[in-house]
């Protein structure tokens, strides 16, 4: 059975040139969504949120293919960051705020959306399931590119997003935006793929 959904239709929205930012019209679209605050390498909270995100969307997908035979993937995990100065590139990573999200398939049942968080929380009452919410999210234009490397050493390549952004006469609105395309439990630092988006206004 041959799997679908939104990474494979919108595939130009999950893949990006190295060192050569594009900009992009990127849909409105629903996502499971969590909130938290602090340095991703050592907060506790960033991990289990982690865990909470793809525990629901795995049961949402099983649930999904045992209701309509349908096999969906799993969207990469995706995070929005933001700080009292926008600046990710210095400073301590203890005050950065973040949204972390997963695509929702876009004609997803309510009453299988609420069977399957309801079922994730059952099986793993210790993470924040319920912390979890469904929005609709929407960026409009955006400018993105690829990074090649640690999370750590994204300065750079996210400098460079930015100075694309002011040469095409955009400024930059809303939050920093990754999309995360490699698995670091998998992957050496050095091969990890992330997408960064940065939405614009002309």
């Amino acid at each position: 059975m041959s799997r679908t959904g939104f990474a494979t239709t919108h595939e130009e929205l999950y893949r990006a040139r190295r060192d050569h930012p594009e900009l992009i019209e990127v849909p409105e679209a629903t996502f499971l969504m969590i909130d938290g605050q602090g340095d991703p390498n050592t907060s506790g909270g960033f991990a289990l949120a982690v865990q909470a995100l793809y525990t629901a969307a795995y049961t949402i997908k099983f649930s999904l293919k045992k209701a309509t035979g349908r096999n969906e993937r799993v969207p990469p995990l995706e995070g929005l960051w933001w700080n009292a100065d926008n600046d990710f590139t210095v400073g301590t990573k203890d005050s950065w705020s973040w949204t972390l999200m997963i695509r929702l398939p876009e004609d997803l049942p309510a009453a299988l959306l609420a069977e399957s968080l309801s079922s994730a929380k059952a099986k793993k009452p210790e993470l924040p399931i319920s912390d979890l919410r469904v929005e609709r999210f929407s960026e409009g234009t955006a400018a993105q590119v690829m990074h090649i490397g640690p999370y750590g050493e994204e300065g750079p390549t996210i400098a460079a997003l930015h100075a694309f952004i002011a040469d095409q006469g955009h400024a930059m609105r809303g939050k920093h935006h990754e999309i995360y395309l490699g698995d670091p439990r998998r992957s050496a630092p050095s091969k990890l793929k992330t997408l960064l988006r940065q939405p614009t206004a002309s």
